[in-house]
């Protein structure tokens, strides 16, 4: 059986995430819920425009929800506050093919960019308070 040595006995150590990343992953979260549950109403009610099968609501939005899902994850990195804006222009245009679907869009649209401009600025903050000290 292979030894540990005491260096490696001990976990790493997580750098900690600034307020931006910890608000965001749980818009996304929520989000997700709720955009998979939207294409699951949206498939019900066959509120998708003519010419477009209904199956295709619970695909994308099972497609948008492990996307954000994953993109919660990943939202401490700059790729993944993009991936999380490209996400709400998706939802956003989904608007167009259902009107509904656009009051997500401002809700969680509202939320996720309060989320990152008022934790981005308070992490900037936090990051020049802890560097004056």
């Amino acid at each position: 059986m292979a030894r540990m040595s005491e260096a490696s006995a001990t976990p790493r150590r997580r750098a900690p995430r600034g307020l931006a990343a910890k608000l965001g992953a749980v818009v996304l979260g929520f989000e997700a819920v709720v955009v998979g549950l939207g294409g699951l109403t949206v498939f019900g009610l066959r509120a998708l425009p003519a010419g477009i099968e209904p199956w295709w609501a619970i695909v994308g939005g099972g497609v948008i929800a492990i996307a954000m899902i994953i993109t919660a994850g990943r939202v401490h990195t700059r790729g993944g506050v993009i991936a999380g804006w490209t996400l709400q222009v998706i939802v956003a245009l989904g608007g167009f093919l259902v009107p509904a679907v656009a009051f997500i869009a401002v809700v969680f649209g509202g939320m996720w960019a309060y989320a990152m401009i008022a934790g981005g600025r308070t992490d900037r903050e936090a990051a020049r308070a802890q560097a004056d000290s």
